[in-house]
């Protein structure tokens, strides 16, 4: 099957060598020439414009747009719909919120073209373990893209359904699933990413009482000097904890035990928010996905003056006078 790729970062140039891999032919295009001219190096055919993109694939065509949230992902959809014709597909694998899904769908569906939101997991490991995919827009639509789900997610390998589960109800197992009309994609991914924040928050909270058991305030009888790369390549093994978020901080840990190649300053990409967002519009409560989420703001900041409020009070009421910052 043919497929476009607009933008060709790390996971959307991967994405194009995983499907040429499996035999898919590609047209690219990007604004960095240099990255459109790598791919064409590796077999894909490069286009100069999105109107030369366009020009470039077979009817019915299926374009895959893979650029930040917002502004440019909304501007490339809207013009590339400019150039393509009824009966073609526009693919958004980026992390758009699942609203704006919604909303183009209907718009391009006026004009006779057809909307897929696949949410996409997998960073840079995809190329080689494959994609992890959430699809939404219409049935008929996603089936025709079948070949390319196939191609991007890991397969089912030797991970077995889980106990119970009946043979062959979906191909989840497989590493994709339609989640249902257009948005609903990227809903799932966005709820999987606000998880992703609350378990990188366990583990980073867990690993910093670890790290802190040596501290001159315990008794002496209570101080331990414990390898933390040892205890997160121990808990690979057989730890009801194991992930694959504790493979990639027992890599980490193995390379910078103290972790000094990093500041702690920690970003976030919207789909945390976003998840907040939709918690409150359906009045659930996610206490453990909020703090994650404040978390990371916090880690922005040397000291807020909320927290030299709490400071001030303490001193006011009970004479608590800040102590210096502790150095390592």
């Amino acid at each position: 099957m043919q497929l476009g790729m607009i933008g060709l970062g790390r996971m959307g140039a991967n994405i194009v060598r995983r499907l040429q891999g499996a035999g898919h032919t590609c047209v690219v295009y990007d604004v960095n020439r240099a990255a459109v001219q790598q791919l064409a190096s590796e077999g894909a055919t490069g286009a100069d414009s999105l109107e030369d993109f366009v020009r470039l694939l077979e009817a019915p065509r299926r374009a895959w747009v893979m650029l930040p949230a917002g502004d440019p992902t909304e501007q490339t959809i809207s013009t590339l719909a400019d150039y393509m014709a009824p009966g073609d597909v526009i693919i958004d694998g980026g992390n758009t919120h699942y609203k704006d899904d919604a909303r183009r769908a209907l718009a391009l569906k006026q004009r006779g073209l057809h909307y897929v939101d696949v949410g996409t997991s997998g960073g840079v490991w995809g190329l080689d373990r494959g994609y992890c995919l959430m699809i939404g827009g219409e049935q008929e639509t996603v089936a025709g893209l079948e070949p390319v789900f196939t191609a991007l997610a890991p397969g089912q390998g030797d991970v077995p359904p889980a106990p119970g589960r009946t043979p062959d109800r979906s191909t989840a197992e497989q590493g994709y699933l339609h989640c249902g009309p257009a948005g609903a994609g990227h809903f799932v991914k966005m709820i999987h990413n606000g998880i992703e924040y609350g378990l990188m928050q366990a583990y980073a909270e867990g690993f910093d009482i670890l790290c802190n058991a040596a501290s001159t305030d315990l008794a002496p009888e209570l101080r331990y000097d414990l390898k933390l790369d040892d205890i997160a390549e121990l808990w690979r093994r057989g730890s009801v904890v194991g992930s694959w978020l504790l493979d990639l901080s027992a890599s980490a840990l193995a390379e910078d035990p103290s972790l000094e190649g990093f500041s702690g300053f920690v970003q976030d990409s919207g789909e945390g928010r976003w998840t907040i967002m939709a918690a409150l519009e359906e009045a659930v409560p996610a206490d453990v996905l909020a703090t994650a989420l404040f978390t990371r703001f916090r880690s922005r900041r040397e000291h807020t003056f909320a927290e030299k409020m709490l400071s001030a009070m303490r001193y006011k009421f009970g004479g608590h006078v800040e102590q210096p910052p502790v150095t390592n």
